[in-house]
């Protein structure tokens, strides 16, 4: 079972975590099903001060291979905590420290980790919109973040029935989602957002999204024009920039190779997302965006 009386061996563990020392997973002293026994009683635990400290633990866990562990206790588990406000603010502090290290800096060789941490982070950053914790210069931080991730995501696996989930694009973009629904960033972090999100509408080479990247960057975009603190010719210069068609000159020279083919689906599949999200909005702001992108559309597809 679950061990609560192991404190210190918990503690310990978090503290590695902080220092960028990925403790092993599971924590010292417990077991995989120690921690499959946690999910399996609804993540309860009394003790507040305990609760924090197996939190901080489970950051050992984002790049376990266990989707059973990886997504069923660490993602579910803090997710869980985080949003029914579970955990200190001292905890919730450690934890966006602890995540952006792993994102800037933790090796990654199976490609679990850092897609895991930035879908963690993006728990952690709807806990700082929906009260505010973090300084300005922890949420420019989380943005600067969230941009060079996603930005820099070249691992394009999704799902393995063997390893489960890496789905760094879709993490990526569930993070740039969070941070521009909070209404203390500003334009300007906006905008550097919104450059990561363009960079993997349709990245290079013959990658085709085929795990619902286009609706999770789509969504994280349509929310950032629902702010409203970005101005008509802002979008029509970076859905410009999206409907480009790049290195292939001309759209109709798409069809000739795989890499072409590849930028013409990803990029139609995120604007036809975009557009149905506008188009439903029902209001003058998203009938807005909807013309817009509509007229992006017909440069890709026309």
């Amino acid at each position: 079972m679950f061990r609560p009386n192991r404190l210190l061996t918990l503690l310990l563990a978090g503290a590695m975590v902080q220092a960028g020392a990925y403790a092993q997973c599971p924590p010292p002293d417990q077991t995989r099903s120690d921690l499959l026994e946690l999910r399996q009683g609804g993540f309860v635990i009394e003790d507040d001060a305990l609760r924090d400290r197996v939190a901080i633990g489970l950051l050992a866990c984002t790049g376990d291979p266990d989707p059973a562990i990886r997504d069923g206790v660490v993602y579910e588990g803090l997710a869980a905590w985080l949003r029914g406000r579970r955990l200190s603010g001292d905890a919730v502090m450690t934890l966006r420290s602890a995540l952006v290290e792993q994102l800037q800096t933790a090796d990654d060789v199976e490609g679990f980790r850092k897609p895991f941490a930035a879908l963690v982070l993006s728990e952690v950053a709807r806990s700082d919109r929906v009260e505010p914790l973090f300084s300005r210069g922890q949420r420019e931080e989380l943005v600067e973040t969230a941009a060079v991730y996603l930005g820099g995501v070249s691992d394009y696996r999704g799902f393995s029935e063997s390893g489960g989930w890496r789905h760094g694009v879709a993490h990526g973009a569930d993070l740039v989602l969070q941070l521009v629904l909070n209404p203390n960033i500003d334009a300007a972090q906006t905008l550097r957002l919104l450059e990561a999100v363009a960079t993997q509408v349709a990245p290079p080479g013959e990658v085709f999204y085929i795990y619902g990247e286009p609706g999770r960057l789509a969504r994280a975009v349509f929310h950032a024009q629902r702010r409203g603190d970005l101005a008509a010719a802002d979008w029509a210069e970076w859905l410009s920039g999206i409907a480009d068609p790049g290195p292939l000159g001309a759209w109709n020279a798409a069809w000739s190779t795989q890499a072409g083919l590849a930028r013409r689906h990803n990029t139609l599949a995120f604007l036809q997302a975009l557009y149905l999200a506008a188009a439903s909005a029902g209001d003058p702001q998203g009938d807005a965006l909807a013309s817009q992108v509509l007229a992006a559309l017909e440069r890709v597809s026309g």
